[in-house]
């Protein structure tokens, strides 16, 4: 039987994140689930009790709280998502994902690890994506973020293990929580027919069209989390579904 934890997971406002602190508290585990905005905040603890929910952005000295908090398994879920060609996109809005998707990860990250390390155990997950692997057309932006979780994972991984500490990142590939819509259609708020680099506005269409159909059931992820906050051991990474990889590949060549 899977010994119970206290789990901590940002972004847990919607999508994965919510999905995941609930399924975690319905087998027992104590749950502080983070959220970006206190509306957030106050519509989850209404629907979630269960939980303990507090405001927390990851890019703001809201960190600082979790100084505070006993942290046995940090999901670090908080992302933020933009496409559009890398010729033409707006300096601040690359910036913006990297405050979100790698400093905030870090941050909240430092602040965690000190407990574990006194402890000499204690799991950190971290958010990845299909994109931390592979980068397409439109999602390079994202793809940038993602690339850079996967060498802070790895890195870590090897520098904390011989401290009783696993690291480990989980891959999901598109599942249906409206995040990656948005981000598909976030390029249309400042990009027009044409990249610089030549590229036509319907090859950016085609790839967001083809990230945003047939779209699986997020809950597998959700399940998955579960799964590795229980785990004795864990691997580098864990790409949901299991042969996501090969699926990509096989699906650019066709698109090629």
């Amino acid at each position: 039987m899977t010994a119970m934890k206290n789990v901590m997971i940002t972004g847990a406002g919607s999508g994965f994140g919510k999905l995941t602190a609930l399924a975690l508290a319905e087998r027992g585990h104590h749950v502080i689930a983070t959220t970006e905005t206190k509306d957030q905040s106050k519509a989850l603890r209404r629907e979630a009790p269960q939980l303990t929910v507090k405001k927390l952005d990851v890019t703001t000295d809201d960190v600082d709280k979790v100084l505070d908090w006993e942290i046995d398994v940090l999901i670090n879920n908080a992302g933020a998502g933009q496409t559009g060609p890398i010729a033409d996109i707006p300096l601040d809005r690359v910036r913006h994902l990297f405050e979100v998707n790698v400093f905030g990860t870090m941050a909240v990250t430092q602040a965690v690890l000190p407990q574990m390390v006194a402890r000499r155990s204690g799991r950190i997950i971290i958010m990845s994506s299909i994109a931390g692997v592979l980068s397409a057309p439109a999602f390079g932006p994202y793809a940038m973020t993602k690339h850079a979780l996967e060498a802070m994972g790895k890195a870590m991984r090897a520098e904390l293990a011989p401290l009783g500490i696993d690291v480990t990142l989980i891959n999901p590939g598109p599942y249906l929580t409206g995040f990656n819509d948005r981000m598909a259609e976030s390029m249309w708020e400042w990009f027009g027919k044409k990249s610089l680099n030549g590229a036509e506005a319907d090859l950016f269409r085609v790839i967001g069209n083809f990230v945003t159909t047939d779209q699986r059931d997020p809950v597998e992820v959700a399940n998955r989390l579960v799964e590795l906050v229980g785990a004795e051991t864990t691997s580098e990474n864990n790409f949901v579904p299991e042969d996501l990889l090969e699926q990509m590949n096989l699906a650019s060549l066709n698109l090629g």
